[in-house]
């Protein structure tokens, strides 16, 4: 009797239920999945949630994180100074400290209409050809980037001046939304013109994790390129060879944009350089073109600017933050999300895990970590809408490195922003998936088309990283 009382219940509930509410998760939960950065994940969340050091730290090296930390804080000054330990600033720049493009080490913010200047904007600039090792070609007269500021006396390069237009569209239900496309000018250039330069639009990318990328043995993010498309998926997963110029010889690309960077020291000492001037044992020239003269003349704070001990220290920080734990990992609706971020193929170009080498010297703490991190570290094509057509070493111009999930839900609390892509043009997680083309073209249309419910745990899921 109690089981035919059971199967009339079973029966009457399936026929009074909706479809939603009839949903069953087809993903569960998986062990330890909400831990990022594997036993070395932070469990702090709210403002501070991304200047945790990894857990575990060594006495020494937790000292020098802590000195990093400073060096990475406090802002750099012009030289002469009686701060001989940060003097060297300039003479022209973008920044005058590491966290003006990475407040709270996590993400700067892009310029804005009728801004002059952004927390972490700054505009890549070179002509057509490469260097002679093989990257983007310098913009005569001007360099690399555009350095919108300088010191007392000695003249900026150039400013950059935003407008938006702005798209809209409809999702498959009918429901509306709009983009913004950045329009970018070029304006006061104090050493000729620069219009016609190729460019390519920054924004500082929170600083989360790095030391567990650097980590990453290059086998391991090779064996996911399929840059001809052999399985016929549509994805092509690329690898970006660039200069290292330490060992001297081309490496695989891990950082940056474009995958422009093989190693996080240089990564480090390569914004030293470009954003703020300052000079380094691996970029040792000051970052003044010739007809810079007063750029030149000016007075330097050392050889080098910034010493092997205050880079290292500034490495071992920047390489020691770990990523924040996952919130609200077991629910439902971001369960469902997961298992429609995987039916939507993000997860082809968005891997969720990798293990760290067993052969990472600079700190065996970050050997052997399960991590999370969302990214394939590979370029692929993202087509025209996102395209800057720059190409940056094997990079072409619309070719972009899979950015890192991880600790985007913590973006608002820790910056006040949402902003996401290259140029910060998404004001949310959705619009940075409706800006997706080439590749990930077959993906944006099939989110287009689900119900409104369904885009919204997609969006949990991807708040919940």
């Amino acid at each position: 009797m109690k089981y035919i009382i059971f199967l009339f219940f079973i029966a009457v509930l399936s026929t009074s239920c909706s479809k939603e509410e009839m949903y069953v998760p087809l993903s569960t939960y998986e062990n330890g999945e909400e831990l990022s950065a594997g036993r070395l994940t932070s469990s702090l969340l709210g403002a501070n949630a991304f200047d945790q050091a990894v857990p575990g730290l060594p006495i020494n090296t937790d000292l020098l994180f802590f000195v990093g930390n400073s060096l990475f804080r406090q802002n750099w000054v012009s030289s002469p100074a009686s701060t001989t330990a940060r003097d060297g600033l300039g003479p022209t720049f973008n920044a005058r400290a590491c966290s003006a493009c990475h407040n709270k080490d996590g993400r700067g913010s892009p310029l804005e209409p009728g801004q002059a200047f952004s927390s972490g904007f700054l505009m890549r600039i070179s002509t057509a050809g490469t260097n002679d090792f093989g990257g983007p070609k310098h913009a005569p007269n001007y360099g690399s980037q555009i350095q919108d500021r300088a010191n007392i006396g000695v003249p900026f390069e150039a400013k950059v001046a935003l407008t938006y237009t702005f798209i809209n569209g409809a999702f498959e239900d009918g429901e509306t939304y709009q983009l913004r496309k950045p329009n970018y000018t070029i304006i006061q250039e104090q050493f000729g013109s620069l219009q016609g330069v190729l460019t390519s639009p920054r924004v500082g990318q929170q600083v989360i994790g790095l030391g567990l990328v650097d980590a990453l043995s290059s086998e391991d993010i090779l064996s996911n390129v399929d840059e001809f498309d052999r399985d016929n998926d549509g994805i092509s997963g690329k690898a970006n060879y660039v200069w290292n110029h330490t060992t001297h010889q081309n490496e695989l690309g891990k950082f940056g944009w474009k995958a422009n960077q093989p190693t996080l020291r240089q990564q480090v000492a390569d914004a030293f350089s470009g954003d703020m001037g300052l000079t380094t044992s691996i970029f040792p020239d000051i970052n003044c073109p010739s007809p810079q003269l007063d750029c030149n003349d000016a007075p330097n704070g050392g050889i080098p600017e910034v010493p092997d001990n205050s880079l290292n220290n500034v490495l071992i920080y920047t390489s020691s933050l770990s990523v924040p734990i996952r919130r609200n990992y077991e629910d439902e609706d971001v369960l469902k999300g997961k298992q429609l971020f995987r039916d939507l193929k993000c997860t082809s170009c968005h891997t969720s895990v990798f293990k760290t080498s067993n052969a990472y010297s600079f700190n065996t703490l970050l050997e052997n970590v399960t991590i999370r991190p969302f990214s394939d570290f590979l370029l692929h094509d993202m087509g025209d809408a996102l395209a800057d057509n720059r190409p940056d070493f094997l990079a072409t111009g619309k070719e972009w490195r899979t950015q890192p999930l991880w600790g985007i839900g913590m973006i608002q609390e820790v910056n006040g922003h949402s902003f996401l892509l290259h140029d910060g043009r998404a004001r949310n997680a959705e619009e940075a998936i409706l800006w997706h083309g080439g590749e990930a073209e077959e993906s944006k249309n099939t989110y287009k088309k689900i119900t409104k419910k369904e885009r919204q745990h997609v969006l949990a899921f991807i708040n919940s990283l």
